[in-house]
């Protein structure tokens, strides 16, 4: 597994996950971390820049040049490699499977072999020290790229994971709705959500997060951000990606629910409401 230890950290730690090639809510963000003063060697992207919506290129070319730490999802790591699909497992036959293979096919067709390249060089893991802490970033788990990992899973099935990984803290992706556990009052696990899709909560936000360390520990929020999704969708209808993700970046409202579990699918539209988690020494 190819890892990416960077310097110790200090101060607030951006995290996003997922921008999906949505080319507005990637600047959006780039323009958030600005306003609030984090530098970009403190901004974490937990994989998948490429994905359902119509920008794949300018997107890469937005991240690139912000110069923000991205782990390896499993889209950078399908396109690298030249595959004809996502990677995803998705059900053969399912809703999912059928959709991902047009957004695939698109993205692959248009990006250039400088970004194939910049993808197949991006780290599956990456391992820093802050605020005390052991930080692991990747995309889906320790043991499996495009694994889903919802906040209804087992607490032990995170606690092995972490063990494994040596990590107090897991900034994880790839699930796209945003949550936070401590588990045995130790180990956080935590997704800060997509910036490309919305969170299946009935609103056309997406999601970031932010880890402030303070003299007592560290508190993580999690943020929403607005931006023009309605010209993002405009220009996936304008390019033949069809109506369903286009969709959804309107109503905040997935076009399939294949993937989730039965607890995080029973809030379906239901405006998600995140407090402060904080996290003493």
């Amino acid at each position: 597994m190819d890892i990416l230890s960077l310097d110790d950290l200090s101060g607030p730690v951006l995290v996003f996950g997922g921008p999906y090639s949505n080319h507005q809510a990637t600047v959006a963000l780039r323009a958030e971390a600005r306003r609030r003063a984090i530098p970009a060697d403190h901004c974490i992207c937990t994989g998948d820049v490429v994905a359902y919506c119509a920008d794949p290129q300018s997107t890469v070319e937005v991240i690139r040049d912000w110069g923000v730490a991205v782990v390896m999802g499993n889209c950078e790591q399908s396109l690298s490699r030249g595959l004809d699909q996502c990677g995803c497992g998705f059900e053969p036959g399912s809703t999912c499977d059928a959709l991902s293979r047009q957004w695939f096919a698109y993205a692959a067709n248009n990006i250039d072999a400088n970004t194939r390249k910049w993808m197949a060089s991006r780290p599956e893991m990456i391992r820093f020290n802050w605020a005390g802490r052991r930080v692991v970033a990747l995309h889906g788990s320790a043991d499996d790229i495009a694994r889903f990992i919802f906040a209804s899973g087992p607490e032990k099935d995170k606690l092995d994971q972490a063990a494994s990984l040596r990590a107090d803290v897991v900034l994880a992706g790839h699930s796209a709705i945003p949550f936070t556990q401590v588990l045995n009052d130790t180990v956080v696990w935590h997704n800060s959500g997509a910036l490309g899709l919305p969170a299946n909560d009935g609103t056309p936000d997406v999601w970031y997060s932010i880890l402030t360390p303070d003299k007592n520990g560290f508190t993580i929020t999690h943020h929403r951000l607005a931006y023009d999704y309605a010209r993002t969708a405009q220009h996936m209808r304008q390019n033949g990606l069809g109506a369903a993700y286009a969709t959804a970046l309107s109503t905040g409202l997935w076009p399939s629910l294949d993937i989730l579990p039965a607890a995080e699918r029973a809030q379906t539209g239901r405006r998600i409401t995140l407090s402060p988690v904080r996290i003493y020494d």
